[in-house]
């Protein structure tokens, strides 16, 4: 394998030379290195530009040192490694791509320090959408992830393997739009040309995937996060209708996509459509509305709404607690 002379790696080095030799001169590094001294210093502004303080003094006794609060070695990371911290990162972090946040602004410099094959997919997986998190969400593997982000930027059709559970493993081809990040889960917004279908896919559930050379255009005007949210309002088995006494515009900020559809019946009225498998958790999601609201259909979702209502009028009609009563 040849050695890594990108300019980035080449830095690297000099970090680890100037850090083992305090005072060394730019004629000593560059000809450690094998390179002129105007390389040499253009290696150490990158060093500073990633927020290594690097410091110089002039005269006969001069030369390069790291300033004080720094003694890391040379962070020598494999693709794996680097993908693995950027997606930790983002599971509970989600402005990993935005560098005016101090998590992001550090994980960007991180990355400057990484040599080119490694920093850019794990870059291209930092800059995915994301929403909320789950600490109890999978984690999918990274390579994975960084072979479907980098098809979607590149726009690359995939044939890929999916876990089907008890039914197997599913081949199928598919034009991957986007890789969104949603309350801890990872999904894969494509179309599938075995189906012929839109569709949302479980990246930790995708077993294998390989790049193809056929090319597509992807939706004009797409917006990865509002289309997940939307098709993962679709496809339950209790259709769901709520009319609320707000402009569609507030019921949207008050719900995420996810939770359904508002349309609007007028300037003051929203109707709010979606699915859902799970009554009882819907109905508890719907207190978020700042608006009252009628729950139209299913009757499942109806009875959940008057269960939980009567379970916090009943807490509320409740006599404090005695300060001295214990629980067994």
């Amino acid at each position: 394998m040849k050695p890594d002379t990108s300019p980035t790696a080449r830095a690297l080095l000099l970090l680890e030379l100037i850090q083992s030799s305090p005072g060394i001169t730019a004629d000593r590094l560059a000809a450690r290195l094998g390179v002129s001294e105007r390389a040499a210093r253009r290696y150490v502004a990158i060093l500073r530009e990633a927020g290594v303080p690097v410091r110089s003094t002039r005269g006969p006794h001069g030369g390069y040192r790291i300033g004080r609060g720094l003694r890391l070695p040379p962070l020598m990371f494999s693709a794996t490694e680097a993908l693995g911290l950027v997606m930790a990162v983002l599971d509970g972090h989600h402005n990993a791509a935005d560098p005016t946040d101090p998590v992001g602004s550090a994980l960007g410099k991180l990355l400057r320090a990484l040599p080119e094959p490694v920093a850019h997919p794990a870059d291209a997986v930092r800059k995915v959408s994301t929403r909320g998190g789950d600490p109890h969400a999978s984690t999918p593997d990274p390579d994975t992830t960084a072979t479907l982000v980098q098809s979607c930027a590149a726009h690359r059709r995939v044939r890929l393997g999916y876990r089907m559970g008890a039914k197997g493993v599913r081949n199928m081809e598919v034009d991957p739009w986007a890789v969104v990040v949603h309350h801890g889960r990872w999904y894969l917004l494509c179309w599938s040309r075995t189906s012929d279908a839109r569709r949302v896919l479980r990246v930790d559930r995708i077993a294998e995937v390989a790049v193809l050379t056929e090319e597509f255009t992807p939706p004009v005007g797409l917006n990865p996060l509002e289309t997940l949210e939307e098709h993962l309002a679709q496809g339950w088995t209790y259709e769901v209708e709520v009319v609320v006494d707000a402009p569609a515009s507030l019921v949207a900020q008050w719900l995420p996509r996810s939770l359904g559809r508002p349309e609007a019946l007028d300037d003051r009225t929203t109707r709010l459509l979606a699915t859902t498998d799970e009554p009882d958790w819907y109905a508890e999601q719907l207190t978020a509305l700042k608006a009252p609201f009628r729950i139209v259909r299913p009757s499942e979702l109806r009875e959940a709404g008057r269960t939980l209502g009567q379970r916090l009028l009943d807490a509320s009609a409740s006599p404090p607690l005695d300060a001295t009563e214990t629980f067994d």
